[in-house]
C-alpha cells in the first residue's frame, strides 16, 4: 500500500488527496466482477439478474466489499504517511531553530562573549556540549591572556621606573608606591640589604607612619623580614601577628592588615633586599604573587647594576679628582717620576712578598687543621653549663667519633657515674677558682667498643673574647697507664724475683749461669753464690735438672720458642730432704738486637698444684653434675611441644642451648580464651642466663596469671619493671645492667586476633605470599634506667589474623651465629629470605629446614649464644 502510495505521489505530486482515485479503483472493481458474471452467464443487465448473480455467486459479495477495505486502507495509510511527515517536519523545524541558537552562541563567542549561555536539550546533545567546552576553554585562555597581559602591563611599568631612575632612594618610592598602587594593596615597604653591616634596612615605604619605622631595621633571621632574606623564599601569610604593625588612613582608621606578602629580591644568587607587602582583604590574589616574585628579580637586578653602578661613579669621581690633582702636581710628578717607579718595583716586590705571605698564611691553616686534626690530644670548648660547643677534629683519631655525634650531650652520656661526676667536679672548682688549671683522670668508652683512659686538664677561658669558654685539652694515656703498670711491674719484678717461691735462673747460650734467686738452693742444696758465672758442667747438678737445662738449651739455640715441661727432682727443704717435686719450667729466650743472648728459666712448684687440680678434677665433676642436675630442673619447667601442639597443633620450636643450661627458653600459658606464647633471650648464656631465666619464667607465670586482661605490651611492661625491682636496678649504686630480650605473643582464636609486642625482637608474618615485619621496641627488658631520658611503654600490636598465616620470631643467637663461606652472621636477611623462599613449606618442614639450614652454615664454628626459633600456623 506505501508502495501504491509513493507511486501516486511520484505523479500527482505530495499534497494530491489519493482517496478520489481510491474510490475510483475501489469501484471500478466490482464492476468488473458484474461484467464478467454477466457475460458469462448472459444475464440481462438488470438489478434482479444481478442479485440473482449474488446468490449463485457468493464471492461476488467479497468483491463488493473489497472496495470498501481498499478505501479504508488507502485512507488508513494516507493519513499516518501524513503524520508522520508532519512531525518529521516539525523536526526539521526544531534542530533549524537549534542549528540557529548554537550558531548565534558560537557568534557570540567568536565576538568575545564568554558569558552567553547555551542550554543543553539533552545529555546526548553533543555540539552543545561541545560548544560549551570550547567557550570555557577559551574563556580560560581569555583569563590567562589578561593575567599575562596585565602581568606584562604591570612589568612594563615597573621597567619603566627602573630605566629612568639611577638613584637607589628615589628608584626604591617609585618602584614600591606604583606595586601598592598597580596591585591594588594598602601597605607597601622596600629594604635593601646592607652587606657590611649584615642588616636589611627601610628605604621607601607606602601607608607607614614615617617618624616610627622610617629607620627600621631587621637582623637577618629575626621577625618575618630577616625569615625571608635568611631563606631566600617568598613568605605568604594570611594570620597576621598580634603585634603587627596597623594601617592608619583618613577612610580605613586604625585597621590592621589581613594579608601578608613578603619576596626576597636575590640576584645571581646574592640577596639585594626584602619587598614587604600587606593588604586589608584576606587573600592576595595568586595573580599577584606571582606578579610580584617574578619583578622581585628584575627589580633585584636593577638594584645590583645601581650599586654597581654609584660605585663606578664613586670611582670614577675619586678618579678625576685624582687625575685633577694629578695635572696640577704634573711637575712634581715629573720631578719624582724616577722615585714613583722605584716605589713601584718597591711595591711591587712587596705585593710578591704578600702573595708569598698570603699563601704561608693559607699553608699555615691547612697545617693547623692537620695539626688539630692530627694532634695527639682533643681540644673541647664548653660553656659554664659544661654544653659543649667546640671539639676538634682529633676527636675522630683518638675516640672514633665525629664532633657533631659529640654535641648536644652526648659527650656526657658515655661517661661512667664516676667520669661524670669527676667532670663536673672539675668545672666546679673552675668557676670557682678561674685562674687555676685543673686536671682529673677517667675512663672513656671508644665507638669501637674498646675502654680507655683520658687525662683531662681544663682552664676557664670565659673571660678571654677568643674563647669564651671552658676549654679542655683531653689526651689518651692508655699507653702511658701502661708502660706505668709495666714500669712498677719491672721495679716489683727484681723484688719478686728476689722474694719468689719460684726457682729463676739465667743461663747464656752456653750454659754459664748469670743469675739465681734465694730459692734455687732450697731446692737444690747448692749456695746461688756458687753458680754465679759457672757454667753447667761444673755444678752439680742431679741428672734430671742437668739433662732438662742441656737440652732446653739446645732446642732454643735451634728454634728460638717458649718452652714449657714439667720435671720431677729430689729437693731438700729447709735442709731436709723431701719427697720428690714436681716442677713446672718455663723457658724463656731472651734477645739483644734480634740475636739470642740469655734463657731464662722459671720453675715453678706445682706438686700442690698437682694435688690442687686433682681435687679441682673431683670439684668439677660434681659442678657437672649440678649443672646436669640444673639442666634437668629447667628442661622440667619449660614448656612441653606436645602440650603446645593440642592449641597451636601447626607450630614448632628449634630449641638449641649453647651450653648445657641456657639463657634462651621458649614461655608457654593457657588462660580462658587466651593463648600466650614468648620467645625469652636473657642476657649471658649457660648458669647465669639460666638464673636469669627462672627469675623470667616465674615473673611471666606472674604477671600473666593476674586477674584482669592485659594486653601484650602491658604483660611486658610488668616484666621490665619487675626485673628491675627483682634485680635492685633502680638504686642509684645499682651496676647489674642484665636483662632479657622478648618476642611476646597474645593469641585469642575467638576474636581472631593477634597481639605483638617485642623487646629488640622483631615478629615476622606470611600472609599470601607476602612478608611484613613488626618491629620490636629499641629496648630491653630490665637494665639500669636512663637518669635524663624519659621511658616509653612497650608498643602493642594489634594484627587480625586469617587462615594460613605464618608467624616466625626468635632470640638474637639465631641472626648473630657466625658462619658460611665469609664468616658472617646467620643475619635477619636471611631468615626472610628463608621464610619468602620456601613459602609453600609446613610447619614441620620449616623445622627441619632451619635446622639444617643453621647447622650447614654454622659449619665448624663454634656456636656464640643460644638459640630459639619458633614458629605457629594459623
Amino acid at each position: 500500500m506505501s508502495k501504491l502510495l509513493d507511486l501516486h505521489t511520484k505523479f500527482f505530486g505530495k499534497d494530491s488527496n489519493p482517496l478520489p482515485i481510491a474510490i475510483f479503483i475501489g469501484i471500478l472493481l466490482p464492476i468488473l466482477s458484474w461484467i464478467f458474471e454477466i457475460a458469462k452467464h448472459n444475464s440481462p443487465v438488470r438489478l434482479d439478474a444481478l442479485i440473482q448473480l449474488h446468490q449463485n455467486n457468493p464471492a461476488l459479495y467479497i468483491a463488493d466489499l473489497v472496495p470498501l477495505v481498499f478505501i479504508a486502507l488507502v485512507a488508513f495509510t494516507y493519513y499516518r504517511q501524513k503524520t508522520i511527515a508532519s512531525d518529521f517536519d516539525e523536526q526539521l523545524s526544531y534542530r533549524d531553530a537549534r542549528l540557529q541558537e548554537m550558531a548565534e552562541f558560537a557568534k557570540q563567542i567568536g565576538e568575545g562573549n564568554y558569558s552567553t549561555t547555551l542550554n543543553l536539550a539533552s545529555k546526548d546533545d553533543a555540539l552543545a556540549q561541545s560548544l560549551l567546552i570550547m567557550r570555557e576553554n577559551l574563556l580560560a585562555n581569555h583569563k590567562k591572556e589578561s593575567e599575562q597581559s596585565w602581568i606584562t602591563e604591570g612589568k612594563e611599568i615597573v621597567s619603566d621606573i627602573l630605566r629612568t631612575n639611577s638613584k637607589i632612594d628615589e628608584l626604591s618610592n617609585k618602584v614600591i608606591h606604583s606595586l601598592v598602587r598597580y596591585v591594588n594593596l594598602v601597605q607597601g615597604a622596600l629594604y635593601l640589604y646592607n652587606e657590611n653591616r649584615k642588616v636589611l634596612q627601610n628605604v621607601a615605604t607606602y601607608a607607614y607612619n614615617r617618624t616610627k619605622f622610617i629607620n627600621q631595621e631587621f637582623k637577618l633571621g629575626h621577625g618575618l623580614i630577616g625569615a625571608c632574606a635568611y631563606e631566600m623564599e617568598y613568605i605568604y601569610r594570611n594570620e597576621i601577628p598580634d603585634d603587627y604593625v596597623t594601617i592608619t588612613s583618613g577612610i580605613l582608621g586604625d585597621q590592621k592588615p589581613r594579608s601578608l606578602l613578603l619576596v626576597p629580591l636575590i640576584s645571581d644568587e646574592k640577596l639585594q633586599g626584602v619587598l614587604e607587602f600587606a593588604s586589608t582583604d584576606k587573600e592576595i590574589p595568586e595573580q599577584s604573587i606571582r606578579f610580584l616574585i617574578e619583578l622581585g628579580e628584575i627589580i633585584a637586578r636593577t638594584i645590583f647594576n645601581l650599586k654597581v653602578n654609584q660605585r663606578t661613579e664613586q670611582l670614577l669621581h675619586e678618579s678625576q679628582k685624582m687625575t685633577a690633582e694629578l695635572q696640577e702636581n704634573e711637575e712634581q710628578l715629573r720631578q719624582n717620576a724616577e722615585e714613583m717607579r722605584a716605589t713601584q718595583e718597591e711595591l711591587q716586590k712587596s705585593n710578591e712578598q704578600l702573595e708569598a705571605n698570603i699563601q704561608k698564611v693559607e699553608n699555615a691553616q691547612k697545617r693547623l687543621y692537620s695539626l688539630l686534626e692530627n694532634a695527639s690530644e682533643i681540644i673541647s670548648i664548653y660553656s659554664e653549663n659544661m654544653e659543649l660547643t667546640y671539639e676538634s677534629p682529633s676527636v675522630i683519631k683518638i675516640l672514633g667519633y665525629t664532633p657533631e655525634e659529640m654535641m648536644g650531650g652526648k659527650d656526657m652520656d658515655r661517661l661512667t657515674r664516676k667520669g661524670e661526676n669527676a667532670m663536673r667536679q672539675m668545672f666546679k672548682q673552675l668557676l670557682a677558682n678561674p685562674g687555676e688549671p685543673v686536671s682529673i683522670q677517667y675512663t672513656y668508652m671508644k665507638k669501637n667498643g674498646q675502654k680507655i683512659f683520658l687525662e683531662t686538664t681544663g682552664r676557664n677561658l670565659l673571660k678571654d673574647p677568643a674563647i669564651k669558654g671552658i676549654i679542655l685539652n683531653s689526651s689518651d694515656i692508655t699507653e702511658r697507664k701502661r708502660a706505668e703498670k709495666e714500669e712498677r711491674m719491672r721495679s716489683k719484678m727484681q723484688a719478686l724475683s728476689e722474694n719468689s717461691l719460684d726457682m729463676i735462673l739465667r743461663l747464656s747460650t752456653v750454659g754459664q749461669f748469670f743469675y739465681a734467686n734465694p730459692v734455687v738452693e732450697t731446692y737444690t742444696g747448692i749456695d746461688t753464690k756458687d753458680l754465679i758465672n759457672k757454667t753447667l758442667n761444673e755444678v752439680n747438678f742431679v741428672d734430671v735438672l742437668f739433662n732438662y737445662f742441656r737440652d732446653t738449651i739446645a732446642q732454643i739455640k735451634t728454634n728460638p720458642q717458649k718452652t714449657t715441661a714439667e720435671i720431677t727432682i729430689p729437693a731438700k727443704i729447709q735442709g731436709k730432704d723431701e719427697d720428690e717435686r714436681i716442677m713446672s719450667f718455663n723457658a724463656i729466650p731472651e734477645f739483644n738486637e734480634n740475636e739470642l743472648e740469655t734463657i731464662l728459666f722459671v720453675g715453678h712448684d706445682i706438686t700442690e698444684a698437682k694435688r690442687i687440680e686433682q681435687e679441682i678434677q673431683d670439684k668439677n665433676r660434681k659442678i657437672e653434675d649440678s649443672i646436669n642436675y640444673a639442666q634437668r630442673i629447667q628442661t622440667s619447667i619449660l614448656p612441653d611441644n606436645k602440650v603446645i601442639r593440642q592449641d597451636l597443633p601447626k607450630s614448632f620450636i628449634f630449641y638449641r642451648p649453647r651450653d648445657v643450661v641456657s639463657g634462651d627458653f621458649p614461655w608457654y600459658m593457657k588462660k580462658d580464651d587466651n593463648i600466650y606464647i614468648a620467645a625469652v633471650d636473657c642476657t649471658g648464656h649457660g648458669v647465669p642466663g639460666a638464673l636469669l631465666s627462672f627469675i623470667g619464667y616465674f615473673l611471666l607465670n606472674n604477671i600473666a596469671d593476674h586477674p584482669g586482661e592485659h594486653t601484650a605490651s602491658d604483660i611486658i611492661d610488668g616484666l621490665h619493671y619487675a626485673v628491675r625491682k627483682t634485680l635492685k636496678q633502680e638504686d642509684n649504686d645499682a651496676e647489674a645492667r642484665d636483662g632479657m630480650d622478648i618476642a611476646f605473643c597474645k593469641i585469642n582464636f575467638k576474636k581472631n586476633e593477634l597481639q605483638f609486642a617485642g623487646a629488640h625482637r622483631p615478629l615476622y608474618m606470611l600472609r599470601d605470599g607476602e612478608l611484613q615485619e613488626f618491629k620490636g621496641d629499641r629496648k630491653a627488658i630490665g637494665g639500669i634506667p636512663h637518669r635524663k631520658k624519659p621511658e616509653k611503654d612497650f608498643t602493642n600490636y594489634v594484627i587480625n589474623i586469617q587462615s594460613g598465616d605464618k608467624i616466625f620470631f626468635f632470640s638474637d643467637g639465631l641472626t648473630d651465629q657466625l658462619g658460611g663461606p665469609e664468616t658472617k652472621k646467620y643475619s635477619p636477611k636471611r631468615i626472610r629470605e628463608n621464610i619468602v623462599e620456601n613459602k609453600d613449606l609446613t610447619m614441620d618442614e620449616f623445622n627441619t629446614f632451619f635446622a639444617k639450614d643453621f647447622m650447614a652454615w654454622m659449619g665448624d664454628n663454634k656456636p656464640i649464644d643460644d638459640v630459639l626459633l619458633i614458629g605457629i600456623e594459623f
